[in-house]
Parts: structure tokens; C-alpha cells; sequence
């Protein structure tokens, strides 16, 4: 049963509210911080951030081939991930390059050292020695000469002062030294568990304590070779490596035999950083980073200002187009094209949808096809309407008979995007992704606006008895053979 157009034109009008709400910048009106985290994420073509080149640097005998740097790029991708950066872009270049773009990043100096880190992830014996963090040593899969020695790379997540776990409380308790000078010479150490065995770390608290630690479980043989290590070393210390260099030096408590375990001791930056890097297990050949540096917005505020103006131009044109040639229609498609922008933005920052150029490309393409839709149903239209049709009997053949078309048309788009999204992702170009994005939102909405939302306005100024002249339609009086005198 179709909805009364009074019905249908409330829920149109409040759905405009609560998009219009939300396109509201920052705090504005916001109610009880409900839009604290409903923000517009810019990609770094428009808002800058972070640009680092690394370099693959793999150790004599070892061949880097595609399926190395590939994965390579994959783990970093989970490391970055774990920042909570929206849509960063990391693609390899080259044979042995990969390139890593932050938008938007506060700290850049933060992040930086997570890219850097992102090497060999090892836990070995440490032969009884508490090894502070920021050592650099060699152990069973290879020497410390790979590991990076540029003088700004600094290690992450070392635990400052001694923080200690109380006995029992965990299975792994954290480091008790200070921090120490780096040395890179000294004995081989041999590597108990490597970075792709961890299967999952995360932040938890402690049941019996409440503390905030890290848990990390084992996967395949490696929980049963860790519990065998873990059993014969009670009470003496492992340490967890990134590229040689030791991040933390847990001591054991207890045996760890079922492949879970927890990290204490720790801050609470402590245990994200830290779970963030065990996390993202090892790369597969290690890197050196070639360059590091804070991008502006390429385009420039003022290219930024100067897009917007030509955009309202632009759509001020083709409004004025629609409404001289379609007239009263016309009218109700630019009226129903602001309620299309709105409910596409307000999409945008709920989803939320990393807005770049591509994607701005994507979403004004989206409104050309929404105008398109409306062009199908009034031509429509008026072809009904010189063949004698009734007005009211002109405007529902016009949209059933056009909506078979603007179906076909829109889902086809849609079907690209999604392959686009794909197609993207796969390879990691997230400019792809964000086009495709913001293209199948935008069409999706525009099937909305262009058959519901128009529908219902002429059908409530029919039903008013406004606009019944067929000269409102664009048709003059000599070209209609009759609109009928009521219907």
C-alpha cells in the first residue's frame, strides 16, 4: 500500500533535518556528544600529513621478490592500521620501495617511529639478562648489522622507570632495568617465537588486578614451543625485539602452556603501542627508511576555496538550466538536489568516507547523474502529456515509465564502484577505493531523491491544485490535447 504524500513528505522532511544536523561543522547544536566522533575526514591531498619512503634491505642470501615486498607492505598496512588513520595510502614502488602516506596525523614524530619499527618482530632468550630497551643485538635469524642505524629512529613502546607485576598476577611481568646505551655487538641470542606465530595482541585489563595489560596469543607449534621455553625459564626474562632492538624485557612467572599470555607492567600508552606492533607481526624483508617528511595540502586552501566556487557555479547553472527549461518541475529537482547533498555529506562523515579529490570527483559525478534521473522523468512526463494524458496520470506514467531506465543505469554504476572498491583495496590504491566510495553513496542516494522525493512534491501540488497549467510543465497550451478538467 503506497504511503499518503503528506506521510511520505514528513519523513522527507525530517530525514533533511537530521542530515542537515549532522552537516553541521564541529559542536554545532550537538546533543550530548552524540557528533563528537562525526567529523569530516580529509585524505592528504586536502588536508596533508605524513609521507614516508622506505626501502626493502634484505640480509645477504635472502631474494626479495614481489610476494615479499607485497607483504611486506600488507604488515605495515596493519601497523598503520592500528593508529586509527582514515584511509591512509600505501602502495610499493619499484622493485624494492614502498610509499606511506598519513593523512591528517597529529603527531607525526609518533608515527614516524611506528613506521620504523615495523621489522622483524622476535622474542628470544635472552640467556638470563634483563636487556634494557633500545639494545641492539644479534640472535639466531640474523645479525644486528641490518637493523637501522639512522640517527632519528628511536625505539618504541620502551617502558620507562621499572615497572614490575606482581607475583602471579601474569604470566609475563615487564622489565625491571633502565634503559641502556645500544649496543650492537654481543652473543647470538637464539629467537623463540617470530612475529607471524603471534596470531592476536590487544589491550585488556587484568581480572585480578585491573591494570591495563597486553595479551598476545600463539599460533600452530608455536604455542607448544613457547610453553616449553616458558616452563624451563621461570623467574628469568625474555625480551621482545623489533629489528634487533629491544622494546621490552617481560619476566616470566609462570609457564605459558597454552599459547596466551599477558605483558604487565606497563602504562597505559605502554600497552597500545605495544600490542599495536605485536599485532602487526614481521615483515618479511626487512626496511630502511630513505625519507620521512610533513606534507601540506597539495591543492592549497585557496585551491580548496576556489573548487567550492566553481562548484556552486557550476550548480547554480544547472539549476537555473532546470528551471527554465522544466519550469515547475525544475524548480522541485534543484529543491530535491539539496536534499540529495545533504543526505550524501551527512553519509560521508557517518560511514565515514575519506574525502580526497577522487572522491570529490566521485560524489559531483554522482550529482550529474542525479540531474540526469530527474531530466528522464519530466521528459517523460511531458511526452505524456501531450498525448492528452490527465496531469496527475502524466506524472505517475512519467517516473513508472522512466524508472526502468534510471534502475538499469544507476545499478550498472553501482556494480562498477563496487568493483572499483575492490579492484582497490586488492591493490591497495585507495584513491581508487575513495572514488568508488563516493560514487555508489552518491548514487544510491540519488535514486532516492530523484523518485521519492520529487514523486511526493508533485503529487502535493497536484493535490493542492497548484500548478495544474500545462505551462508549469514547460508544455504551451497548443501542443497538450487536453490535461483534463479534474482527476
Amino acid at each position: 500500500m503506497r504511503l499518503r504524500p503528506w506521510h511520505m513528505l514528513a519523513f522527507i522532511v525530517v530525514l533533511s533535518l537530521v542530515a542537515g544536523w549532522i552537516d553541521l561543522p564541529g559542536d554545532t547544536l550537538d546533543v550530548g556528544g552524540i557528533k563528537d566522533d562525526v567529523t569530516v575526514h580529509q585524505g592528504l591531498d586536502l588536508q596533508g600529513g605524513l609521507q614516508v619512503l622506505l626501502e626493502a634491505d634484505p640480509p645477504p642470501g635472502v631474494e626479495l621478490n614481489e610476494d615479499a615486498l607485497n607483504g611486506t607492505r600488507d604488515t605495515i598496512e596493519r601497523r598503520v592500521n592500528g593508529l586509527g588513520v582514515s584511509e591512509p595510502l600505501i602502495q610499493t614502488r619499484g622493485n624494492d620501495q614502498i610509499i606511506v602516506e598519513l593523512p591528517g596525523i597529529d603527531n607525526p614524530e609518533e608515527a614516524v617511529d611506528i613506521v620504523r619499527a615495523t621489522a622483524l618482530l622476535e622474542i628470544i632468550d635472552s640467556q638470563g639478562q634483563v636487556l634494557a630497551p633500545g639494545t641492539i643485538v644479534n640472535t639466531s635469524l640474523g645479525s644486528a648489522e641490518n637493523a637501522t642505524d639512522d640517527p632519528l629512529a628511536t625505539p618504541v613502546a620502551s617502558p620507562g622507570g621499572s615497572p614490575v607485576a606482581s607475583p602471579g598476577a601474569s604470566p609475563v611481568a615487564a622489565p625491571e632495568a633502565p634503559t641502556a646505551t645500544p649496543t650492537p655487538t654481543g652473543p647470538i641470542y637464539q629467537t623463540i617465537i617470530q612475529g607471524d606465530e603471534l596470531s592476536d595482541a590487544f589491550p585488556q585489563s587484568d581480572p585480578l588486578t585491573g591494570a591495563l595489560v597486553v595479551a598476545f596469543e600463539l599460533s600452530g607449534g608455536a604455542a607448544e614451543r613457547f610453553g616449553d621455553f616458558t616452563t624451563a625459564n621461570v623467574g628469568r626474562p625474555m625480551s621482545i625485539l623489533l629489528d634487533k632492538t629491544v622494546i621490552s624485557s617481560p619476566v616470566i612467572n609462570q609457564p605459558i602452556t597454552g599459547g596466551q599470555g599477558q605483558i604487565t607492567g606497563l602504562t597505559g600508552a605502554e600497552v597500545e603501542q605495544l600490542a599495536i606492533q605485536l599485532k602487526a607481526g614481521s615483515l618479511a624483508v626487512p626496511l630502511t627508511v630513505v625519507s620521512s617528511r610533513t606534507v601540506g595540502p597539495s591543492l592549497g586552501q585557496d585551491s580548496i576555496d576556489r573548487s567550492i566556487i566553481a562548484g556552486i557555479i557550476g550548480l547554480s547553472v544547472v539549476a537555473l538550466f532546470m528551471i527554465l527549461y522544466y519550469r515547475l518541475p525544475g524548480i522541485l529537482s534543484v529543491v530535491a538536489l539539496v536534499i540529495y547533498t545533504a543526505i550524501t555529506f551527512a553519509l560521508f562523515k557517518l560511514i565515514p568516507v575519506t574525502l580526497t579529490l577522487a572522491g570529490i570527483a566521485g560524489f559531483i559525478l554522482s550529482i550529474g547523474m542525479a540531474v540526469d534521473a530527474n531530466v528522464l522523468i519530466f521528459a517523460r512526463l511531458r511526452e505524456e502529456l501531450r498525448t492528452g494524458r490527465s496531469l496527475s496520470g502524466s506524472i505517475e506514467a512519467g517516473f513508472d515509465h522512466a524508472w526502468p531506465s534510471i534502475r538499469d543505469s544507476n545499478i550498472s554504476t553501482m556494480i562498477t564502484s563496487a568493483i572499483l572498491y575492490w579492484f582497490g583495496n586488492y591493490t591497495g590504491a585507495s584513491i581508487i577505493t575513495g572514488f568508488a566510495l563516493t560514487l555508489f553513496v552518491g548514487v544510491a542516494v540519488s535514486m532516492f531523491t530523484a523518485i521519492t522525493v520529487t514523486r511526493t512534491f508533485l503529487r502535493l501540488l497536484i493535490d493542492a491544485g497548484i500548478g495544474r497549467s500545462s505551462w508549469w510543465f514547460g508544455v504551451e497550451r497548443d501542443e497538450a490535447a487536453a490535461l483534463g478538467a479534474a482527476d
